[in-house]
């Protein structure tokens, strides 16, 4: 999931080299983190949220067959 959110990430915004994305795992679920530049923020939330909303529900049908929840978390 790291890197399926690492390139959709790196498509939309202007400083490609900043992107970080950490996977965390327990029994349960998967946390995926992003970290974006701060002037790159807009880009990757859009407008009412609805480039996170997409980015989540790509993630989400990638990972239907791993039983786990995965969480998408945006963070500055």
């Amino acid at each position: 999931m790291k890197e399926l959110v690492e390139v959709i990430a790196k498509a939309l915004v202007e400083n490609p080299d900043k992107v970080e994305v950490t996977e965390k795992e327990n029994d349960h679920s998967i946390i995926v983190e992003l970290r974006v530049d701060p002037s790159d923020m807009g880009k990757v939330i859009g407008k009412q949220g609805r480039i996170a909303k997409s980015i989540r529900s790509v993630v989400k049908a990638a990972g239907s067959k791993l039983d786990k929840k995965i969480i998408v978390d945006i963070l500055d």
